[in-house]
């Protein structure tokens, strides 16, 4: 079967909005030490490490060269002002990560422009020159627990199922009185139906996809009434064969970036900001905060004085998501060469259910695994060898047991990265839109605030991080 379902057109089409039960398909979720992939030193020829001779005072400060970071910084630098960006990694980009170690460009996190009608990242691609290639979500197939390829009509019967399911949710969206987790609501109709164990499991796969792997979190982390707040473009799905390090190195060039600066506190009031790191103190007339809700959320920073309470509040109320990815790389291509999506319905949701092939789109033998929400967060508790083994037996399943070891790996662990603590936001329960709002919202007209969970249209997106780095840039001149 030569079909897999767009989750986000689906959403589109049934009016709901844009956009975890299969545990890591082998039965490995067990207690195992955390083993967090190290990140590669990468500085562009024009950034320098902090302990150069280069000014520690600007007009603004920017803190965290991320997509959000690099576009505010951008912007100033395009109006005259004086910047310097601290970052605390030792390369730029943020949660845009574009990895070379297996002798190719992989994205370890963003990798789709969403929608490339009139998307910010698509006119910065076309600037810097930065191919990309269309995506077909339909363009792939589906495997049952014991892989055997199922037909259209079987997975249409799951679609159909689903849809006739949230067609009941979204009228309690509309019609309850009070928020709930949006597992709840999905409850309470599975509740009235007379579904065979069969059709439930696969209907948790499907609700599995459509939340977990989009969102980063499961129904029961999300808000029934917000969950889909956001807006999104239209027009074709694209990745970067190059990788999207291409955008930000491009945002990057000419802006004076400091690699390996930890910020530890920043000191703000009416003469301006003065933020003590790892490296020594820097100072500005204003500073322009891309921390990531997760970062926020550890208040591993300290703010002097503390945050107003409504801004605080707005960090406390939102939620950080995780969406991992597992690279493979085999010496030779063993499935169909022109499928870009494998699915498995195997028999725990959410385990090695949603798999990309990377040979459509440059020609090599590398299949990448998703999980999200609450089983991205288990991902993270095994070690290398658990992870590779739990991919190798599903794929076994689906292609016989005479496929080869793959030849090399990158396994992300976005949860447990000290300066993420996740993939990015989403609305939990008795939360809202306006918290994103509120979280972009300038503090003493002297911290400006930027990053996808800062943009209440485009939240968990790079389109959204680019823009609220922009529309912050511009409030602040």
């Amino acid at each position: 079967m030569k079909k897999k379902i767009n989750r986000r057109d689906f959403l589109r089409v049934a009016s709901i909005g844009t956009a975890s039960a299969l545990a890591l398909s082998c039965g490995l979720i067990e207690e195992s030490l955390p083993n967090p992939t190290e990140e590669p030193v990468t500085v562009p020829t024009d950034i320098s490490q902090p302990d150069d001779t280069r000014p520690r005072n600007a007009a603004v400060l920017v803190l965290g060269a991320g997509m959000s970071g690099l576009a505010a910084a951008r912007t100033l630098v395009d109006a005259g002002l004086s910047v310097i960006v601290l970052e605390a990694r030792n390369r730029i980009g943020g949660r845009t990560w574009t990895d070379t170690s297996l002798g190719l460009p992989l994205d370890l996190g963003a990798s789709w422009i969403h929608g490339s009608k009139g998307n910010p990242i698509t006119d910065l691609a076309r600037e810097f020159g930065a191919k990309t290639i269309v995506t077909d979500e339909e363009n792939g197939i589906v495997f049952d627990a014991n892989g055997n390829e199922m037909s259209d009509s079987e997975y249409t019967e799951i679609e159909d199922l689903f849809e006739s399911i949230y067609e009941q949710v979204a009228e309690m969206q509309e019609d309850t009185d009070n928020d709930m987790p949006l597992q709840q609501a999905f409850d309470q109709i599975i509740a009235s139906r007379e579904l065979s164990n069969e059709e439930l499991h696969k209907l948790q796969h499907y609700i599995h996809g459509t939340f977990a792997l989009e969102l980063g979190a499961d129904p029961q982390n999300l808000s029934l009434w917000e969950w889909d707040q956001d807006e999104e473009f239209s027009g074709d799905e694209v990745v970067f064969p190059g990788g999207y390090s291409q955008i930000t190195d491009g945002l990057a060039q000419g802006v004076d970036i400091r690699l390996g600066v930890i910020v530890e506190s920043i000191r703000y009031g009416a003469s301006g900001v003065e933020v003590e790191t790892s490296s020594g103190k820097f100072g500005g007339e204003k500073a322009v905060v891309t921390f990531p809700l997760g970062v926020l959320k550890q208040a591993s920073v300290k703010f002097e004085p503390p945050l107003p309470a409504w801004k605080q509040s707005a960090i406390d109320r939102l939620d950080m998501g995780v969406l991992n990815k597992v690279y493979l790389k085999f010496s030779e291509i063993f499935w169909d060469e022109e499928v870009e999506t494998i699915s498995y319905v195997g028999e725990r949701t959410g385990e090695w259910c949603d798999w990309l092939s990377f040979v459509p789109y440059v020609n090599e033998p590398v299949l990448m695994a998703f999980h999200g929400g609450e089983k991205g967060y288990a991902l993270e508790e095994l070690s290398d060898d658990e992870i590779i083994a739990g991919a190798m037996k599903t794929l076994r399943v689906m292609y016989g047991d005479e496929i080869p070891e793959p030849d090399g790996f990158l396994i992300t662990r976005w949860g447990k990265d000290p300066f993420a603590f996740g993939s990015y936001s989403h609305v939990p329960p008795f939360a809202s839109g306006e918290d994103y709002d509120a979280l972009f919202e300038p503090v003493d007209d002297v911290l400006y605030f930027a990053g996808e969970a800062t943009s209440r249209e485009y939240p968990g997106t790079q389109h959204g991080a680019y823009l609220s780095g922009v529309a912050a840039a511009n409030e602040l001149t």
